[in-house]
């Protein structure tokens, strides 16, 4: 038996046709360009929403310190509540206050060390 031989009619596709269905593949891969473009840089984009990530991290930091400062400080108005020694280490130290019969003798801080290296200036 011979296989059956069938022929398939070919049309050809008319120009017109043709030119449009280039447009529209042309004009489906600028869309896609356009999207991607404005996925990653546009306003809520990808970098930005890395930069929104780096500043949450950031403001995270600075929380924490200052969640630990106010930590320190609230232990230490509780200790001025409540210890006499540390209210006496701040009379003394910060109101320059002593005791009856003791004496306040005033060191001035040493200068910096740029302030006592002065260059050779030429005398006139």
């Amino acid at each position: 038996m011979d296989p059956v031989v069938t022929r398939r009619r070919t049309r050809r596709e008319p120009a017109w046709r043709r030119h449009l269905r280039k447009a529209g593949i042309y004009a489906g891969g600028a869309l896609l360009v356009l999207v991607l473009a404005h996925t990653v840089f546009g306003p809520h984009g990808y970098l930005a929403m890395r930069r929104s990530q780096q500043e949450i991290r950031q403001l995270q930091k600075e929380l924490d310190h200052l969640d630990r400062e106010n930590e320190q400080l609230s232990k230490e108005v509780k200790a001025l509540q409540t210890d006499p020694s540390a209210i006496e280490k701040v009379a003394r130290e910060d109101m320059g206050l002593a005791r009856p019969g003791e004496m306040i003798f005033p060191v001035a801080d040493a200068p910096p060390a740029s302030a006592t290296a002065q260059p050779d200036q030429p005398k006139k």
